[in-house]
């Protein structure tokens, strides 16, 4: 790497640059950015959208003493370029290597920690707030995209934020997407604004005017009163003003003077201060910025040092688009919600295909499955399709919308389990703990694409709350059957018998648990599979004959321990007082899990064959001695 960007140790440099230098360095990052992002993957036209707001914010603010809050983190990768990760930057992503996110661990200039969206002008505002109690003095900017602004979250945070009317900056980085492009009625009034020239251009001739005119005091006064009723008749006051904001803008987000006087002009106020900036998702780089689709596809691209295992069929998420097509064919009932996540959970044909009965809400969970659940009182089978991680976000909407009333809402969460290079907040981890308490839900797994095309079916036959989970990539490749058929509430299959003990396993750990009893065979262990299929209700009489039988039972999940699937085994057997029955589990321990490629962090958390096959002889030594008696003796 050449060029000014290997001269920036930290924000400090920026400051003894030029105007002209700032824009080579601009260049540097897009190139840096566009060289590392196609090896590592990652996040790419969000950050192409960010390089000159990062500059013009660093040059200006003095990170990490002014607080700099980035929404999400998707947008933050020149944040960390101008803040001393220039030398790291390959590594993001990569286990042992730099956060695709932000991290308040990994560097003094990340204020918050972040992975999902509309958080920033909360937390920015509790750090403005705080400043104001401890009577310090330093500046805090929330920079947020307009996808965000669709989450409630970050209006109720305006709306305090604006009765507050402590200092503080709220930077709009307005490119018109979030992965996807944004709906609602909110992108179509900043649509409005966007193309709205006519209060921009009467402003400048009124100022160019009245710039020619000997102005007194009472008449500079007279003139801003003039000035503002020329405002009002041309444009009404932005949303923001409003709320209480002052509001400046729209600026031109890659300019980078612009931004400069637009940002010092905001920190010289002393009331709350609403920037609207303009930008391009996918600027600089020609196939993502021409087109929606192009910005859409380009908004991450793949890992191409840790590419993974070769797919043995199609995505999970292609088989839950494709299969709700079908059912959608002969049930009118249907009907498929998602929270800005049309592409990412393949809801993206099913909106072609039904486009009356598809909805994209926004980045709003709460809102979608309060929407489904309303859905449901009028006889429909809404369809929340919703990734493991996000409905974390509409836990009391669940709760209380959902299963309370025992509507018929189907819960469809994608990347369950471990994600792998989104890291610590989009772990899919907690679904089966937060959801498995809750009365009325029926919980399942499938154990691969054809079990998921019977779950989903049988989910449009339950009439109650139910969830599936399911992993993220690629499925096995297995044979699909041509009907559906309707698994029977609560009820598991035995695939393996065994002797010794028995795997019961979850969903994507079943064919694992199937490859660790091959391995444990080989050394003469000989144990029995069981795919549980279902978290709740339990196969209550399934599991009771096999630790009657085995005495031995070992669950395995991909989740979190604490409050999961072998919980559940365990406190059932404590309740039918069956304590004799020796149970170990594998899952998640009691931490976040970092990024890294899936299949190396599956390995770490010992959720890979030869981990499990590993644990269970370190579990039951007693069958060892019995392998080693068995194998003396035949000496």
């Amino acid at each position: 790497m050449a060029g000014l960007l290997n001269s920036i140790t930290g924000p400090e440099d920026l400051k003894r640059l030029s105007l002209d230098q700032l824009k080579e360095l601009s260049a540097d990052m897009r190139h840096l950015l566009q060289e590392t992002v196609f090896q590592t993957g990652g996040h790419f036209a969000s950050n192409l959208g960010t390089v000159e707001l990062s500059i013009a914010l660093h040059y200006v603010f003095n990170s990490p003493v002014d607080k700099l809050v980035w929404d999400v983190g998707h947008q933050a990768y020149p944040h960390k370029l101008l803040t001393g990760r220039v030398d790291r930057f390959s590594t993001i992503r990569q286990y042992d290597g730099l956060c695709g996110f932000l991290e308040r661990s990994e560097s003094v200039h990340d204020s918050f920690g972040a992975g999902h969206a509309s958080t920033s002008i909360s937390a920015g505002l509790g750090m403005a707030v705080a400043r104001d109690l401890k009577g310090e003095n330093f500046s805090v900017v929330s920079i947020i995209g307009d996808g965000a602004l669709t989450g409630g979250m970050a209006l109720e945070a305006l709306n305090n934020a604006g009765s507050l009317k402590t200092p503080f900056i709220v930077v709009l980085n307005d490119n018109e997407m979030s992965i996807s492009k944004n709906v609602g009625a909110l992108s179509k009034y900043l649509d409005r604004v966007r193309a709205d020239k006519m209060y921009l251009r009467a402003k400048d001739e009124f100022e160019h005017a009245m710039g020619k005119l000997p102005l007194g005091g009472e008449m500079l006064s007279l003139a801003k009163r003039v000035k503002k009723s020329v405002k009002d008749m041309v444009l009404p006051s932005t949303i923001w003003e409003e709320l209480g904001f002052i509001g400046l803008g729209p600026v031109d987000g890659h300019d980078i003077a612009q931004l400069i006087e637009t940002f010092q002009l905001a920190k010289e106020a002393k009331l709350p201060v609403f920037i609207h900036a303009i930008t391009v998702k996918g600027k600089g780089y020609a196939e993502a910025e021409v087109s929606v689709e192009g910005r859409i596809g380009y908004h991450a691209r793949p890992n191409k040092l840790n590419p993974g295992v070769a797919p043995k069929g199609p995505k999970y998420e292609d088989v839950f688009g494709n299969t709700l097509i079908k059912l959608a064919e002969t049930d009118k009932k249907i009907l498929a919600i998602t929270a800005a996540m049309r592409s990412g959970t393949g809801l993206d044909k099913f909106s072609q295909v039904y486009p009356e009965r598809f909805f994209d809400v926004g980045i709003a969970e709460q809102h979608a499955v309060t929407f489904a659940a309303g859905l449901a009182t009028e006889g429909f089978k809404p369809v929340a399709a919703i990734y493991s991680t996000f409905l974390q976000r509409a836990y009391d909407q669940v709760l209380h919308d959902v299963c309370l009333q025992n509507l018929q809402v189907i819960f469809a969460m994608d990347r369950a389990g471990i994600v792998g290079d989104d890291g610590k907040t989009h772990q899919g981890m907690f679904d089966i703990s937060y959801l498995r308490c809750i009365p009325n839900i029926v919980l399942m797994a499938p154990k691969d694409e054809n079990e998921l095309q019977h779950m989903l079916y049988t989910a449009t036959q339950h009439r109650g709350p139910i969830g599936l989970r399911y992993p993220r990539g690629a499925s096995y490749g297995v044979e699909m059957d041509k009907e559906f058929k309707a698994l029977p509430i609560g009820k598991g299959e035995i695939l393996r018998e065994g002797e010794d003990l028995a795997l019961v396993a979850l969903g994507s750990e079943v064919y694992p648990a199937m490859e660790a009893a091959e391995m444990l065979a080989e050394r003469g262990i000989r144990a029995a599979v069981i795919n549980a299929r279902f978290i709740k209700p339990l196969d209550e009489e399934l599991l009771l004959e096999t630790a009657r039988k085995y005495r031995r039972v070992v669950t395995v999940e991909e989740a979190a321990l604490a409050g999961g699937f072998g919980s559940a085994v365990m406190e059932l057997f404590e309740m039918r007082g069956l304590n004799e029955v020796e149970v170990h589990r594998v899952g998640v321990r009691d931490h976040f899990v970092t990024h890294g490629a899936q299949s190396l962090m599956r390995e770490k958390e010992g959720l890979d064959p030869a981990s499990i096959a590993s644990q269970v002889e370190a579990w039951f030594p007693e069958l060892a001695l019995v392998r080693k008696s068995a194998t003396s003796s035949r000496g």
